[in-house]
């Protein structure tokens, strides 16, 4: 029952960081952030973004200006989802180069 619910909240949480990261990046030309998967902790208190950000090779810079405003992105979540989460988890961001990873391997079979 547990998991259920975590996976409720997980999906809820990658919705709405996936609009907030939108409204950011869009004036920013030539920059995307998508929210690829999230996981949320048995407790509820963490939750765990991974990030897919177009172009690749500003990835690192652009995860670190996100953990920068990580309070100010927490801020925004909780003014989203205040009706249906008492308490607004902590957020932790990581990029997923599972995208990268993929096109390497067909890169590698087309030769």
């Amino acid at each position: 029952m547990q998991e259920t619910r975590q996976n409720k909240i997980a999906r809820l949480l990658q919705k709405e960081l996936s609009l907030i990261f939108q409204e950011q990046t869009r004036a920013m030309h030539g920059v995307m952030v998508s929210v690829t998967r999230t996981k949320v902790s048995p407790d509820l208190s963490i939750c765990t973004a991974y990030l897919s950000i177009f172009p690749s090779e500003r990835a690192q810079e652009l995860l670190a200006n996100i953990e920068k405003s990580n309070q100010q992105i927490r801020y925004s979540l909780g003014q989203r989802v205040r009706h249906q989460l008492r308490i607004i988890p902590e957020l932790r961001f990581f990029i997923d180069d599972s995208l990268d990873y993929i096109e390497r391997i067909d890169q590698l079979l087309r030769q």
